[in-house]
């Protein structure tokens, strides 16, 4: 088929590979623009982007859609389908329509739960036992087009949103690849009006722990923030982003180091950080991080 593919972040990149390998022709890559990043904060190219050129193909990065200069320019390209997985942009309605097939995006979520922007941190930091991938067919509203593929999966009880992402994107790149095979014989179904959430986009704000929660509510917002933008506690005025956890046993004063095997006692119930990191440094495994930062029984973190 000839496709247009659009997507910026890494969670894109499996699937324009998937797409790529099965031989279909990639008219165009629309993915965001290059943005400052890095010490220099020179322009960088997104992972899309950096990906495409890899590939030879060719990319478009527009700041916008509205016009209707770029909606021709879509318009041209005469695709049969758009591929659309974590783009960035609001998809105007003539952009929607142009495709012979429209556009497919790829969500990582089981519809209708978690439509928006973070739906694999909010799947973990809510303790859903599954969540999944769904190819959906886009309309204007945001998530709310019918279903066309869905497989679920279950949620690990130490996965960390880091992990979950590649599972699912390559669940997605599959998924994909499969719908554009079968996509005449598929049949989309209506989302049901009952069981919607909406991921909103991370705050910063919630990523303090506050160690009178429970063991369970903590290590939910540990591992899902993990990697970013990380839950975060303090230890004499120092900060250390928390990127990894298991439940453990013990209890004490929340906040308090139960052992030296980075045990803190919670509202309720303990918690073992497996994996942490200090302002200016790596990320390390809690044994690592130890021997460079003692924690030792009896130490207090957080306020």
């Amino acid at each position: 088929m000839r496709v247009i593919f659009m997507g910026t972040p890494d969670f894109s990149v499996p699937v324009l590979d998937a797409l790529h390998a099965a031989g279909h022709d990639i008219a165009c890559v629309y993915c965001q623009p290059p943005r400052p990043a890095g010490r220099g904060k020179k322009d960088r190219p997104t992972p899309v982007h950096q990906r495409a050129l890899a590939l030879g193909l060719p990319v478009r990065h527009p700041e916008r859609l509205k016009s209707p200069e770029e909606q021709a320019a879509f318009a041209d390209l005469n695709a049969d389908v758009a591929v659309v997985v974590a783009y960035g942009l609001i998809l105007p309605q003539p952009v929607l329509d142009a495709p012979k097939h429209g556009c497919l995006n790829i969500h990582a979520s089981l519809l209708p739960r978690w439509r928006g922007a973070a739906p694999i941190h909010r799947a973990i930091m809510a303790g859903d036992a599954e969540t999944g991938v769904c190819i959906m067919q886009m309309e204007a509203g945001l998530d709310t087009g019918p279903v066309l593929m869905r497989e679920a999966t279950p949620i690990g009880a130490t996965e960390t949103t880091g992990a979950l992402h590649d599972r699912l994107s390559r669940m997605g790149a599959r998924l994909i690849t499969q719908a554009l095979d079968r996509i005449d014989d598929l049949v989309p179904k209506s989302q049901p009006e009952e069981g919607v959430t909406y991921a909103a986009k991370i705050d910063k704000a919630e990523a303090a722990v506050d160690w009178t929660r429970p063991a369970d509510e903590i290590s939910r917002q540990v591992r899902g923030l993990a990697p970013f933008p990380g839950a975060w506690t303090t230890h004499q005025g120092d900060r250390i982003k928390l990127l990894g956890a298991e439940p453990a046993d013990g209890q004490g004063t929340p906040g308090t180091l139960l052992d030296d095997r980075f045990t803190v006692a919670c509202g309720t119930g303990a918690l073992r950080i497996t994996r942490a990191q200090r302002a200016g440094k790596g990320a390390q495994d809690a044994a690592t991080f130890l021997n460079g930062c003692p924690l030792p029984k009896g130490a207090h973190l957080g306020a």
